[in-house]
């Protein structure tokens, strides 16, 4: 009796796989649309008198813009891609995987990951509430100041993105 509804079972799922169209489309960031992003959260980060290293990738983490302020730290070339990648990767902020993944919470585990940079700085990217990619800021004093750049990138994309959806 278990192999029979085992079968059944079966079935029923490659029926309803079967029903599935063969393929699917995603919202992808241009790199036009990129770059937007990435010169707001660059002049945001300015005029509030950082100097930061600004990264956006789509959604799978693959680098699409990557800008650096003549005096941004060498080692925000790293992080910004990093946080940018984490973002689109866990499909959240890099400040709200930062306080899931604290010592002593279930998660605490991921941040050994190799590329997860749980710290504030990195934002989520979305077209009709799908991931299309993500923004990482690196080089302000502090993670909110680093992610208010990067806010500043989402909404200069925002509605662009939304009615091009």
């Amino acid at each position: 009796m278990k192999t029979l509804l085992a079968a059944l079972s079966l079935l029923a799922g490659a029926a309803h796989a079967a029903d599935a169209p063969p393929v699917f489309n995603v919202p992808q960031l241009t790199p036009e649309t990129a770059l937007v992003a990435a010169r707001a959260a660059l002049a945001h980060c300015r005029a509030a008198g950082h100097q930061v290293t600004v990264a956006v990738v789509d959604r799978a983490g693959n680098v699409q813009v990557l800008l650096r302020d003549r005096f941004a730290g060498a080692h925000t070339l790293d992080i910004a891609p990093q946080k940018a990648w984490t973002a689109a990767s866990f499909r959240m902020s890099t400040a709200a995987l930062a306080a899931e993944t604290q010592a002593g919470k279930p998660m605490s585990g991921i941040r050994q990951a190799p590329r997860v940079m749980a710290i504030a700085g990195g934002q989520v990217i979305e077209a009709s509430g799908t991931v299309a990619g993500a923004i990482g800021v690196s080089g302000a004093p502090g993670g909110e100041a680093d992610d208010a750049c990067a806010v500043a990138g989402v909404k200069a994309v925002a509605d662009a993105i939304e009615l091009g959806s």
